[in-house]
């Protein structure tokens, strides 16, 4: 269910549009037939349930990341570089992704050049 929408409104606007092409959903797992009454009274009560669900894993972890930024933790990968090494490429006058190609060219070259002799 939830990999088929993001909300019930996406869930209902997606059984609605195959309904409207005469097409009905069924699961086998969940043993739903979204051609019978009972089959969409049982999408939508569990299209609520994974939207309830959702909602809270969203709660949850805006709690966690609040708590960790109340420690002093900040999230995101590392900085790759101090603000003191970047002068390399303004000295340079290219930019980084110029730079970091031409490391790998070098590297690559250089582990070629090793594997031969």
């Amino acid at each position: 269910m939830d990999r088929l929408g993001r909300s019930i409104k996406e869930l209902i606007t997606g059984v609605s549009w195959l309904e409207h092409e005469g097409i009905g959903l069924k699961s086998q797992q969940e043993v739903i037939d979204t051609t019978l009454p009972s089959g969409k009274l049982t999408f939508h009560i569990f299209a609520a349930l994974a939207e309830f669900e959702r909602q809270l894993i969203q709660e949850r972890t805006q709690a966690g990341l609040n708590a960790a930024r109340a420690r002093g933790r900040v999230g995101g990968p590392p900085k790759a570089l101090a603000a003191g090494k970047q002068e390399i490429y303004e000295m340079m006058g290219i930019s980084k992704p110029t730079l970091c190609a031409y490391v790998r060219q070098v590297q690559s070259a250089s582990s070629l050049d090793d594997t031969y002799f």
